[in-house]
């Protein structure tokens, strides 16, 4: 009887661990979509140059490519430390976008 419960509860909080993981993952998701709407905004507005636009792409396809390594290390999974690294990471590209909007540039 010990055991069916020890079972059931092991089970429970591996379902449980599983959520968080997957919730991470949309999370980065839609950070990128966000930020790839944030840079065709600039581009349809004028306020990114063609190379602030280009600079903040490769920004973001290293980003992408760092975070399938990532990945790839870890059997299609990202670890807490790579979470943390790839929030940081768009954060400060974020931060590139805004910076790039609002500076005095324009497309000509």
């Amino acid at each position: 009887m010990k055991i069916a419960i020890t079972t059931k509860v092991a089970a429970l909080a591996l379902s449980l661990a599983l959520v968080p993981a997957s919730m991470f993952a949309q999370e980065i998701q839609n950070r990128k979509t966000n930020q790839q709407d944030r840079i065709a905004n600039g581009v349809a507005s004028g306020q990114m140059t063609a190379r602030e636009t280009g600079h903040v792409e490769r920004q973001e396809a290293g980003i992408n490519r760092e975070e399938r390594g990532m990945r790839a290390q870890d059997n299609g999974h990202l670890t807490h430390q790579d979470r943390r690294v790839i929030n940081h990471q768009q954060n400060q590209e974020s931060r590139r976008i805004y910076r790039d909007k609002h500076n005095a540039r324009v497309r000509g």
